[in-house]
């Protein structure tokens, strides 16, 4: 898997590049390698290469990962969370990047205080106010950041985003900006945003955790129903 070897080094280049223009250090950004649809010996030779974080959207797709893959690198869920997941989202990851909602976060925390543990968590917010993604609007992250925060079951790291589609990486920079006043202003310290085609503007604009998939990876895989590797979608 020399490819993955050499993608990972390349994205780490880049990184490293984006925080020096920034003034940053390279270290303070995480990189969560988004592994949904790839296959494990993709992820493993990932892993063996030094990738240190891994990110699922999906809860059972990470159980069947996280069995054949076990625990030795941070476990991210990256995607929407259904709260009839939550008790199975608890057992496998190490950080939440998509609180979007109260109900969630109070299920999050009830959850978590029954087992006695306390689960690292980024608020979602919907910079772009689009109907078809999830998160508080900007005017209501301060509520939000309240409401969450005072959970004892959920650790508030910082904000995460997913802001609109652009046709280049720099139309990307305002809706990064914006996320990271609105975590200044509430004295936030992490930022989860930037992805593949965009995450070096994100971490110029302050970035600690971005989320690369096929920078990495390579083009996705469709899903087949039944593949090891590839659930059926549900």
């Amino acid at each position: 898997m020399q490819d993955i070897r050499a993608n990972l080094e390349r994205v780490r280049e880049r990184v490293a590049r984006a925080a020096e223009r920034a003034g940053r250090r390279a270290e303070d950004v995480l990189l969560v390698g988004v592994s949904k649809t790839v296959d494990v010996a993709r992820i493993r030779a990932a892993v063996a290469a030094g990738l240190g974080a891994l990110g699922e959207n999906r809860v059972q797709e990470a159980r069947d990962k996280i069995a054949e893959l076990g625990r030795g690198v941070q476990w991210h869920l990256v995607g929407h969370l259904q709260t009839n997941k939550v008790r199975d989202a608890l057992e496998l990851f190490d950080v939440i990047h998509s609180v979007d909602r109260i109900d969630l976060a109070r299920e999050l925390d009830r959850r978590a205080r029954a087992r006695g543990r306390t689960i690292d968590a980024f608020v979602q917010v919907n910079v772009g106010g689009e109907l078809s993604k999830g998160g508080w609007p900007p005017e209501a992250v301060e509520t939000a950041v309240g409401a969450v925060s005072a959970l004892a079951g959920l650790k508030v790291r910082g904000l995460m985003t997913i802001p609109p589609a652009v046709e280049r990486p720099e139309d990307a920079r305002a809706w990064f900006r914006m996320l990271r006043k609105l975590a200044e202003r509430h004295g936030l310290p992490e930022l989860s945003m930037g992805m593949s085609a965009d995450f070096e503007v994100a971490i110029e604009e302050g970035a600690t955790m971005v989320r690369v998939g096929t920078a990495i990876f390579g083009p996705r895989l469709p899903r087949l129903p039944g593949l090891p590797g590839y659930p059926e979608v549900r």
